[in-house]
Order: C-alpha cells, then sequence, then structure tokens
C-alpha cells in the first residue's frame, strides 16, 4: 500500500519519503531521496529488502505509518510528521502550532492511556477521563475559589465602615489645606485602595486569585478539545478504535452527531449552570448582568459548533458541563461548608431554595 502510494507521486515531486511503523513489534523506518528512476527503483528495494518487515501471510499494523512527498518540516514522535504542501501544516499558522504544542500531546496521551488502562469503550473512556481531571484538577481549584470569594464577602462589612470614616477624614483634611473636590476625590480612593489591599494582605484572599479556576480550566479544557480532535482526524492508527467507540445514536466518534442531540444537551446545560448562577446573585450589577447575558449568547452559539466537530469532541464539552453543574451544586452543601470552615449560610436547604428560586423565575 505505502509502496502504491510511493509510485503514485509524480518523480519530478518525489523529494523524500518517510516510512515508519507503529506497530509494538521491530520498527520499519527508512528515508529515501531519490532522484531519478534508478535511484528510485534502488530506493524501492531497500524497502522490499528490509530485515524486520513482516513475513508473508501477517498483516503488519500500518495504520499509523505515513508517505510524505515533498520537504519534511515537522517530524514528531508516535509516526505522526507533516509537510509544508500537506493539508493541515503550517498553512494553519497558530493554530496548527497550537494543536501540535506540548500539553496538547500530553492530554492525548492521558486520553490513550486511560482508554488502555480501563479497557472500555472509547465513548466511557472518555467520560471518565473527564470526571478524572475536573474531580483532581478544578474541584480543588473551584472549592479554592468559593473560599476566597467568601472571605471578600466578609470582608464588605468592614471596608464599608472604613470608607465612612475615610471618606470623613478626607473631608477635613481638605479644608485644612483647600484641596479641590477632584483632589479630596483622588485623595479618598488612593487611600482606599490602599486600606482595601491592606485587608485582602491579612486575609490572604486577594480577588484575583478567585479567577485562578478560569486560568487553569481553560486551557484545560481546550488542551483536551484539540487532543481528541487530533486522534479522530489525524490518528490513523486509532480512527478505526474511535470510529466503532461510540454508543446510542453516536455510534463514529469520529464524525459529527447527525442527530444534533449531543449539541443541544450541551446547550442546554449550559444555559441550565448559567441560569442556577444568575440565581446565587440576587442583586447583580450592570457589569454582572452584561456577562450574564454574553455567556447565555456563547451557550447557543455552542450548539451549531458542537454539530459541526466530531462525535468526541462533543461528548467531551458535554461530559464536562455536567461534571461542572455537579460540583456547583456540590459546593452549595451545608456539609461542604462546614468542612471549608466558610461562614454559616443563610438557609439549611440551598437545593431547595434553589429550586423555588428557578422554579418563581421561569415557571409563573
Amino acid at each position: 500500500m505505502l509502496i502504491g502510494r510511493f509510485l503514485q507521486a509524480p518523480l519530478g515531486r518525489v523529494r523524500c519519503v518517510l516510512v515508519r511503523s507503529l506497530s509494538p513489534g521491530p520498527t520499519v523506518s527508512a528515508v529515501c531521496c531519490p532522484s531519478s528512476a534508478g535511484n528510485l527503483t534502488a530506493a524501492l528495494r531497500t524497502l522490499s529488502n528490509v530485515s524486520s518487515l513482516p513475513a508473508r501471510g501477517t498483516s503488519p499494523r500500518l495504520s499509523g505509518a505515513r508517505v510524505l512527498l515533498g520537504p519534511v518540516t515537522v517530524l514528531r514522535s508516535g509516526a505522526r510528521a507533516m509537510s509544508g504542501s500537506s493539508p493541515g501544516s503550517d498553512s494553519w499558522g497558530w493554530y496548527g502550532s497550537l494543536a501540535e504544542s506540548g500539553p496538547v500531546r500530553l492530554c492525548e496521551q492521558y486520553l490513550v492511556g486511560v482508554q488502555q488502562l480501563t479497557g472500555f469503550p472509547w465513548w466511557l473512556s472518555i467520560i471518565v477521563s473527564t470526571v478524572t481531571v475536573r474531580t483532581l484538577i478544578t474541584l480543588p481549584l473551584a472549592a479554592y475559589q468559593v473560599v476566597i470569594i467568601a472571605k471578600v464577602e466578609a470582608l464588605q462589612a468592614e471596608i464599608s465602615e472604613l470608607a465612612k470614616r475615610l471618606r470623613y477624614e478626607v473631608s477635613v483634611r481638605a479644608k485644612e489645606r483647600g484641596w479641590t473636590e477632584k483632589e479630596k476625590r483622588f485623595q479618598f480612593q488612593r487611600n482606599l485602595r490602599h486600606l482595601v489591599s491592606q485587608l485582602y494582605i491579612r486575609d490572604n484572599c486577594h480577588p484575583f486569585k478567585a479567577s485562578l479556576l478560569v486560568w487553569v480550566q481553560l486551557p484545560l479544557w481546550i488542551s483536551l478539545s484539540l487532543a481528541l480532535r487530533n486522534l479522530s482526524l489525524e490518528e490513523p492508527a486509532l480512527q478505526a478504535a474511535l470510529a466503532a467507540g461510540g454508543a446510542l445514536w453516536f455510534p463514529d466518534l469520529t464524525s459529527p452527531d447527525p442527530t444534533w442531540i449531543l449539541p443541544l444537551c450541551l446547550g442546554l446545560t449550559n444555559l441550565l449552570i448559567v441560569e442556577v448562577f444568575s440565581l446565587q446573585k440576587l442583586h447583580q450589577s450592570r457589569l454582572q448582568r452584561l456577562t450574564t447575558n454574553f455567556i447565555r449568547g456563547f451557550s447557543v452559539l455552542m450548539v451549531p459548533v458542537a454539530a459541526s466537530v466530531p462525535s468526541a469532541m462533543a461528548l467531551y464539552w458535554l461530559s464536562s458541563s455536567l461534571v461542572g453543574f455537579c460540583h456547583n451544586l456540590l459546593l452549595r452543601s451545608p456539609t461542604v461548608h462546614r468542612g471549608l470552615q466558610l461562614p454559616a449560610q443563610p438557609s439549611h436547604t440551598p437545593y431547595r431554595d434553589l429550586l423555588a428560586a428557578f422554579v418563581n423565575k421561569y415557571c409563573k
């Protein structure tokens, strides 16, 4: 098969040939740079005489092999090479670099390792991988975020009292020194920022620490998504397994969901998460309302996007959203609040209150 692909290329364009086997047995690799018909014949003779090729009657695993025409620009371990003239290479620019980056490769190895370790079908392996990552990495960060937010909210009463005292002191000083209204406002804001910063340092709860979850979760989500895309579309050795590794209405994980059930479930889950989060904030600022509406629009936009990507990616996105929703509910538990040593909740039935607020807002 490989030699046939080699012979189909015009002789004038053949500059380099790379053949590599991914089989667990002896590795076969050869690099030839023929420049004429005679050299081409010699190159083919060299490939046919390699002693480590499987014997006649066996079925060598060459599904992970690649034959490249044109100058080889990138050579990766795992038998993935890309040339400057092949689709999906350097012409992708930043996207190609991101898809070939180290974190994406690590995520590929993680997904394949989980599937091989558990022996589950690919659809279940993707779900198990998602639950594991989100439970071991993002759940502790989400709990830390809850702790930071609780500390910041507990400081609001103290900050309000300090602001009143500072406003009085600035007014007295402004009369003594003849400050203008602009100078008085500047002095008040500068000193208030300094006092608030001291409070954050005292309680070790700077609001920026609450964003740590986003800075970890977003790159992880992108890396796992691109890893699943690479495994579904650019790894011939795994395409057959992924194509047969689906379930129910999405038997082929390498193609989009034709029924749109996965994308629609993803959109509804994301919208549910947004609404639950908005119900937690009874009095939202204008910026918070704009942010909530933006996330609503993004959740709707994700539906056609999920319908155009391999089902493996859509399944991961849906699993990740469902796990995140469960974690959000878990962190509202009074037992978890006591374990994290958070201030007592105003209600001992947060789930019942949340359901009642949801019904009052959308069902009446």
